[in-house]
């Protein structure tokens, strides 16, 4: 799943990044709010959430969230703020953020909200995720083929997920890329391929009925085989 960070305290915006990285998350962090909402609505459908401070030079969060939602854009939205008055929270609430966390916070807590909005049904994606025989779970995130599980690394398992909720598409590298790392991620990089030729070959070993395939040139395709055991 990929966040969208907008931080503009340096060390903070860093440390938060590393700290969702870690638990699996991709994340493309910003420092000005006004980059971060151009950013935001020209590439809303590449995200998951958006965890976005106040306080930020260019466009304050309150400013992000209000446009956001005038947009259209419905990925869940965390404010963070240095404000407690409950006018202020009114205020974070009000403008379409769909949670708060007051500064100074714990990562724990953080990221108890984080998975807390991305479970919210209204505006979530679906826990679980088929494709052919395989099944993926969001929350857990356990991945099954046949009902028996197949062990993942974080990096394969975002992989796949991008993959499953486009079967029979070719996707590009880039957008591999841009959704499972870091935006400022280089293409050249054949980090990428390893780690699909790793999930390629524990999907094989476990008998799945879908196919990674490399389009020459393009990218890769998550290709279904009908009736595979038929």
């Amino acid at each position: 799943m990929k966040i969208l960070l907008i931080e503009d305290d340096q060390a903070l915006n860093s440390s938060l990044k590393a700290s969702l990285e870690h638990e699996g998350y991709a994340v493309t962090p910003f420092l000005d709010g006004a980059k971060a909402l151009k950013h935001l609505l020209l590439n809303s459908m590449d995200y998951d959430m958006v965890i976005v401070d106040w306080m930020l030079p260019g466009k304050s969060g309150v400013e992000i969230c209000k446009e956001a939602r005038e947009r259209k854009v419905q990925i869940p939205m965390l404010m963070l703020t240095g404000k407690d008055a409950t006018t202020d929270k009114v205020n974070a609430l009000d403008s379409g953020a769909d949670d708060y966390l007051t500064k100074p916070f714990s990562l724990d807590e953080l990221l108890a909200r984080v998975r807390a909005l991305m479970r919210r049904p209204k505006q979530a994606l679906k826990n679980e995720l088929a494709c052919g025989n395989i099944i993926l779970n969001i929350s857990t995130r356990k991945v099954y083929c046949s009902n028996k599980e197949v062990q993942l690394t974080l990096k394969e398992f975002n992989i796949l997920e991008y993959f499953i909720r486009h079967p029979n598409q070719v996707l590009t590298r880039d957008e591999v890329l841009d959704h499972v790392w870091d935006y400022n991620f280089s293409s050249f990089s054949n980090i990428m391929d390893v780690h699909i030729n790793n999930l390629r070959k524990k999907l094989k070993k476990a008998g799945d009925s879908a196919s990674i395939e490399t389009v020459r040139g393009v990218g890769y395709r998550l290709k279904v085989i009908e009736n595979k055991n038929d």
